[in-house]
């Protein structure tokens, strides 16, 4: 009865505690459109949510520039899992639309909203650009043969459909101020893969990467929507005044392309279709930066600092003994180019002797620019007893927005020094000094010993001893091991090939994971996609195939080739025409799970036979 009792109550509040962890869950409300669509071409548009909403609460936007062919339908589903005792559950709720452009231009969906447990949600806008004539693929159709195929992937990329740009926040600063350089890659086409080849080395500027935002969104440049990935943010302070030059970044990409070919008929799809890897070299244009001169007449209390800052300083002690170590703090706080900012003058009494100022900082880095603050510390020791005025801090910085420089200075403080109360004829220590450690006060000549001195030898010499060519023994062994052992591993990584191969499965597990948690978040295309790079680039990586010579045929000659039998290179590419049919057809029949389940398989079955 106790048994049944326990049990009963440990269900309850492992219910409890999965309710809790699932409540705590944060809700998400998004939008799923297409970027480009055709005049008379259908299309749907998916308002996706991660709980159930409020009854009643969901409200649509206008769909200015299309037709509503179907909707809303809507379709919801749940899953519970239980993993090392602890309940997780996801909810998912989805809002379907079929629209028909009405003419062409780029229109814009605006926000749908949604409540949930009283508390409103809404997608973000939108923007989808209708063109005339073709699909957003642009299928060929016909069959132009087998040799043609490559050029008509080639051709369905135009040079406006992958753009990379390097944005700046300002063209024309002082010298100092900072600028936000993005690298922006702009995409109107199914992105597989980019390698940044390229950078220029930002001569005359100081540089700090910032962090960078890699979910992509939509933008409209020069009237055509594009997703566009920041790829990388800097904060440039530039150095010197002139004109300044940042040279072109270079990328190369790899974009899939899908080209009808009748050859290969397929009564469900309206004909066979390849999906071929075209390579891409962009480049982004060459940009001038007009940096001028801060103006003249600084004071002299001027540095270099350029923003806007505030001061702090503050003694340690106003009164203190005479022989006793005290410290004055400055901190000046604010944004701007805060690594550059020079300790201010302090001017101390003679009487004060004075040691090397310390210095701790914190920044914080955006594309504003610096921000944080910079404390300065002065150690000194006050040798005589009396009254002593120090002088004002002052601190000067250049501020860019009004043009001006802004001196700050500290109010003037009195230090009264009393007499040393310590023995005069006794040695006297002074602690946490970074001069000196230890200083010895009140002695000068230490007490010499007299007498004749009584050398003798210790222990015999080492030198040509036993011990002494056993250790010139293992020291040359040590070296020739250590030299072997670094030329092989130098040998290893020039071999770009080999060690591509070695970190072959290492990367397609790290893709397998991702896409089991799209499969997870029951994210179809992300998953499928995700499965693509997976086995695409699994085959590149393991058998030193350029991405693109990478094709079904290509693989499956790859794998007999290394002793694969022909049913499971057939398997690995049928996987792979799974994939790519459920990417683009949502009326496929491949269950994710089975799809993840197969392609792990496969690869590790691969993996070991290589490994034999």
């Amino acid at each position: 009865m106790k048994n049944i009792f326990r049990k009963t109550v440990l269900t309850v509040v492992m219910l409890l505690v999965g309710i809790t962890t699932f409540a705590a869950e944060s809700v998400s409300f998004k939008v799923d459109a297409p970027m480009i669509v055709s005049v008379g071409e259908a299309f749907r548009v998916e308002f996706a949510l991660n709980a159930k909403p409020d009854k009643g609460t969901f409200a649509a936007p206008a769909f200015e520039g299309f037709d509503v062919l179907a909707g809303p339908a809507t379709s919801q589903g749940s899953s519970v899992q239980w993993i090392n005792g602890n309940m997780t559950k996801s909810v998912s709720y989805t809002i379907t639309y079929v629209l028909l452009p009405q003419s062409k231009g780029t229109f814009t969906v605006n926000a749908a909203t949604i409540e949930v447990e009283g508390k409103r949600y809404s997608t973000q806008q939108t923007q989808i650009e209708v063109k005339e004539g073709g699909s957003q693929q642009g299928l060929s159709q016909g069959n132009e043969g087998g040799n043609n195929m490559e050029a008509q992937a080639q051709g369905q990329i135009s040079k406006d459909d992958l753009l990379l740009r390097l944005t700046l926040s300002r063209t024309t600063v002082y010298k100092g101020e900072p600028i936000r350089a993005a690298l922006k890659l702009y995409n109107r086409v199914s992105l597989a893969d980019y390698n940044i080849s390229k950078m220029p080395s930002f001569n005359g500027f100081w540089t700090q990467q910032l962090e960078t935002q890699r979910e992509p969104y939509r933008e409209t440049y020069e009237g055509r929507v594009y997703d566009v990935y920041n790829l990388i943010e800097y904060l440039l302070y530039p150095q010197q005044s002139g004109t300044l030059t940042i040279d072109p970044i270079e990328l190369t990409a790899v974009v899939q392309v899908i080209v009808q070919d009748n050859s290969h008929y397929d009564p469900f799809f309206g004909g066979g279709r390849e999906i071929y890897n075209v390579r891409r070299e962009l480049s982004s244009p060459r940009l001038t930066v007009n940096v001028k001169e801060l103006p003249a007449g600084a004071p002299d209390s001027f540095a270099g600092a350029v923003g806007k800052f505030r001061m702090e300083a503050t003694p340690s002690a106003l009164q203190l003994a005479a022989n006793s170590a005290s410290s004055f703090n400055v901190r000046i706080s604010g944004s701007g180019n805060l690594a550059f900012v020079q300790a201010p003058t302090l001017t101390l009494p003679s009487s004060f002797e004075q040691y090397q100022v310390k210095s701790t900082e914190s920044f914080k880095y955006s594309g504003s620019g610096t921000s944080g603050y910079r404390n300065f510390e002065y150690p000194f020791i006050a040798r005589a007893e009396g009254e002593y005025a120090v002088q004002p801090v002052k601190f000067t910085y250049f501020d860019p927005e009004h043009k001006e420089y802004v001196t700050l200075s500290a109010p003037e403080f009195n230090f009264n020094i009393t007499p040393d109360t310590s023995s005069a004829s006794s040695p006297q220590v002074v602690q946490g000094i970074s001069k000196e450690d230890v200083r010895l006060l009140g002695n000068d000549i230490r007490f010499i010993k007299l007498g004749k001195p009584a050398l003798r030898e210790s222990e015999p010499p080492t030198l040509f001893s036993t011990t002494y060519f056993v250790t010139i023994l293992c020291m040359i062994s040590l070296a020739l091991g250590a030299y072997t052992y670094i030329s092989h591993r130098q040998r290893e990584r020039k071999n770009t090939v080999l060690v591509r191969g070695k970190r072959a499965n290492k990367v397609a597990v790290q893709r397998f994971r991702s896409a089991e948690r799209y499969m997870h978040e029951d994210n179809r295309h992300d998953f499928y996609k995700e499965m693509l790079k997976a086995l695409w680039g699994y085959m590149s990586d393991k058998f030193n195939i350029p991405v693109a010579n990478l094709t079904k045929e290509y693989v499956r000659e790859a794998l007999q080739r290394r002793g694969i039998s022909p049913e499971q290179a057939e398997r690995y590419t049928t996987i792979i025409s799974q994939c790519d049919e459920a990417q683009y057809s949502p009326m496929a029949s491949a269950q994710m799970n089975e799809v993840y389940t197969e392609g792990i398989n496969i690869v590790s079955h691969i993996e070991s036979h290589i490994k034999k």
